[in-house]
């Protein structure tokens, strides 16, 4: 990589800064620290814990994030309601710690605005249909304390959707599953397919009304892990309008690395350690894990051979970039951190992308794919007011 073209993308970064589908430092903060920021006071390099911070959140280009409002599915019923809630005040309380840094937003205008006025736009995704509790109610809750888009699913099935990486429940979407996906339509939410079953994004993509998202997903025809997007979802994607968002996790990425990673869990499981683990146990064990067993090479070309593959069969204009950092143990060589955009965006430039392409993939697609959702409800709440349907009348 040339330092000619890393200048080329710092400087196409400056006019069209990354946004970033998700980002799970909330999460890390919870299991870390309790939410208690001055112990990771992100204003400063925080590279000893987390992906994240904001100095190198400027040094990525990152214009817009996502944070994840992930809950883990161990937690259900009110605990993961809970949750949420504490996960949305944490995004609020680093917005108000930081305002020369990060702003909230909720619209695609709000996002433009922030970009314009050198701040961070930050906006909210809940991680996991199981945080509403069954309860359209609580959607639109969420929805107003500024959740902006829901991931049906995360890595287990729902009573009313499936995910890819556990047994089927609903065989794709069940009826409540149905009403989720119009309700978050009519209200303005990103429907988020990431961790869903196949099945599950081909009933989303027949119901829903407005442009779907894919927060976190690589592309199963270059490595078929079920975390990924087949190619028949991804060539719906232009009639549907929606954006797949690149993501950099090195299992979903090769399939060596998930052999790789399937050992190592498996390793440390046996000591009552996990791979995720942030505590000091679980990084000292992968870390030692890691120097008698070195990970395969997965690299910034090996997520450019899955956004060159995504191009071809979904089109430039459905393109975006989510890169799931603080949700994963370790990034690609290059991707190591959210400051290593701009090597992805040289490692394109010098695959002939052109800057038009490339703005529409940082920035363009994900600000269009939000302004879409927002006019779809515009239209719907015209028609029609909140749902009241519950589970039990639609599936019990």
């Amino acid at each position: 990589m040339t330092q000619e073209l890393l200048d080329r993308a710092r400087e196409l970064l400056r006019q069209h800064p990354v946004v970033d589908g998700h980002n799970d430092l909330p999460w890390t903060l919870r299991e870390q620290v309790t939410y208690d920021l001055d112990q990771r006071d992100i204003a400063r390099d925080q590279s000893a814990h987390t992906h994240t911070d904001i100095p190198r959140l400027r040094a990525g280009g990152v214009g817009a994030q996502f944070w994840s409002v992930y809950v883990a599915t161990g937690l259900t019923g009110d605990s993961a309601v809970s949750a949420c809630l504490e996960q949305i005040d944490v995004v609020r309380r680093l917005a108000a710690r930081y305002p020369d840094d990060l702003r909230l937003a909720y619209t695609a205008r709000e996002m433009e605005e922030a970009r314009a006025a050198g701040r961070i736009a930050s906006l909210m995704g809940a991680e996991g249909g199981h945080s509403i509790d069954n309860s359209l109610a609580t959607l639109r809750a969420l929805y107003q304390l500024g959740v902006r888009y829901m991931t049906l699913t995360h890595n287990d099935s729902l009573a009313w959707a499936d995910s890819a990486t556990d047994e089927p429940r609903a065989d794709g979407l069940s009826r409540f599953g149905e009403e989720v996906v119009r309700e978050m339509n009519r209200l303005g939410m990103l429907v988020d397919l990431s961790h869903v079953a196949a099945s599950t994004m081909r009933d989303a993509l027949r119901v829903s009304a407005a442009p779907v998202l894919f927060s976190h997903s690589s592309a199963r025809a270059v490595c078929p892990h079920p975390r990924n997007i087949p190619d028949d979802v991804l060539a719906r994607l232009p009639e549907n309008g929606g954006v797949a968002m690149v993501t950099f996790v090195p299992k979903f990425l090769s399939t060596a690395a998930g052999d790789w990673w399937k050992q190592a869990t498996a390793d440390l499981a046996e000591r009552g350690l996990s791979l995720f683990g942030t505590d000091p146990a679980s990084v000292a064990a992968r870390r030692a894990y890691e120097e008698t067993n070195p990970a395969p090479p997965v690299t910034v070309a090996t997520a450019a051979d899955h956004l060159d593959h995504m191009r071809e069969v979904a089109g430039i204009d459905h393109l975006g970039l989510g890169g799931d950092y603080d949700g994963m143990p370790f990034g690609p060589t290059g991707l190591e951190d959210v400051a290593g955009y701009p090597n992805l965006v040289a490692e394109l430039l010098d695959r002939r992308w052109s800057e038009a392409d490339l703005a529409k993939l940082t920035w363009q697609n994900a600000v269009r794919v939000l302004g879409a959702a927002e006019e779809v409800a515009r239209g719907l709440q015209a028609e029609r007011g909140p749902s009241i349907a519950t589970f039990a009348q639609l599936d019990g």
